[in-house]
């Protein structure tokens, strides 16, 4: 992990890509830190299972973002030795893999009823999680990339996405291949890595970031850096917008074509899923390239900045803060319940007071950005 107090830190990047970048951390935050889990507006949740919400765009658009950041770093990568390739991806990588299992153990102990802790044991953690998938995605696309460049990287997408079906529809349950518990993913995460290690909140051991599903994820990272490099050999001209809208057009289409057979799924990251979000990304993209870029309108957007410029940290720091938030005694509850209840449940709306924390606490962490800005402090990993 590097510390850099550089005012040049961003010189090798486009706007429009910090933008994206920092819209996501953003909405991000907000879906993470619900007031009350039980009142969230629609948009705000993720699907129950098939289906899809704003909400299920967030996390392929990090990976997206992934890619399109690699799309500028790959040059130097490309030219290092193997070794050294490998020394440097692999410890990044690691590193990333490490804070997010971290992130999962934290505060590293619980409660007992007799008013006592115990330090949690660390083989019942929680192995994966969005850190990690980020890492395993950047690792393998950045070796796919390094070894085969962009004929690789459409070779092995086409490969993983087709071969992602026929894995799940020929080791999953042949009555619900698809289903929550009879995929092959959960199949796959239960034989090696074991209930105790698995995420839980499906009400029974399933894991949303778990082995198998990594594969397609690192589509979203290939996808990324593609259309990184098509916008730096085309320049941020109409052409790029026009081909980013008629390739985003056509993934969305293929998706929900796709999507009568392989279902749109978040949870399992299905192969139409990564064709959905990757489409949608690029649209988004197209859109963000035209205002910022080319109109030059450019004046709304130090906000979003903010957070692109430290993702990592800032992310990391939402997940840390509410913990403590949740673990700081104010009377007989915690001193995130008291701002909850004293702030936001005590005049609004169930789901408002919800969506108002949220959205509130995401402020809280752009603070802490903003000085981090101004200081020109950049931790990068």
């Amino acid at each position: 992990m590097t510390l850099k107090q550089d005012t040049g830190i961003l010189s090798n990047r486009y706007l429009a890509l910090d933008v994206l970048r920092g819209m996501t951390i953003a909405f991000m935050i907000i879906v993470n830190t619900a007031g009350d889990w039980s009142n969230l507006y629609a948009p705000l949740a993720h699907a129950k299972w098939h289906g899809f919400t704003p909400t299920d765009l967030v996390f392929p658009t990090f990976l997206f973002v992934v890619g399109n950041a690699m799309s500028f770093s790959m040059k130097k990568l490309q030219d290092m030795s193997a070794k050294n390739f490998f020394k440097k991806v692999g410890k990044r990588a690691l590193l990333i893999f490490l804070i997010g299992w971290l992130l999962n153990a934290f505060p590293f102990y619980e409660l007992t009823e007799n008013g006592g802790f115990n330090f949690i044991k660390l083989t019942e953690v929680r192995l994966f999680g969005v850190l990690q998938r980020i890492a395993l995605s950047y690792f393998f696309a950045a070796i796919i990339l390094y070894i085969g460049g962009i004929r690789l990287g459409w070779i092995f997408s086409a490969i993983a996405l087709l071969g992602y079906w026929a894995i799940m529809y020929i080791f999953g349950d042949p009555a619900d291949p698809y289903g929550l518990t009879g995929n092959a993913a959960i199949q796959l995460d239960l034989s090696w890595i074991g209930a105790e290690r698995m995420y839980g909140g499906e009400g029974i051991p399933f894991d949303p970031e778990g082995i198998l599903s990594t594969l397609p994820a690192i589509v979203n990272v290939i996808a990324g850096y593609l259309v990184g490099r098509l916008i730096q050999q085309l320049g941020n001209g109409m052409e790029t917008i026009k081909k980013l809208l008629i390739g985003g057009a056509v993934l969305i289409a293929a998706a929900y074509i796709w999507d009568l057979v392989f279902p749109i799924n978040k949870k399992i990251w299905t192969s139409s899923y990564v064709l959905l979000t990757v489409g949608i990304d690029m649209l988004i993209l197209a859109v963000l390239v035209y205002i910022i870029e080319l109109k030059k309108v450019n004046n709304w957007t130090y906000f979003f900045e903010v957070f692109g410029r430290n993702p990592l940290i800032l992310y990391v720091a939402s997940g840390l803060v509410i913990t403590l938030f949740g673990m700081i005694p104010i009377g007989e509850i915690s001193l995130r319940s008291t701002i909850y209840q004293n702030l936001f449940t005590s005049w609004l709306s169930p789901k408002n007071a919800s969506f108002f924390f949220a959205f509130s606490y995401m402020l809280l962490i752009w603070i802490i950005g903003l000085w981090m800005d101004k200081k020109r402090i950049y931790i990068k990993v």
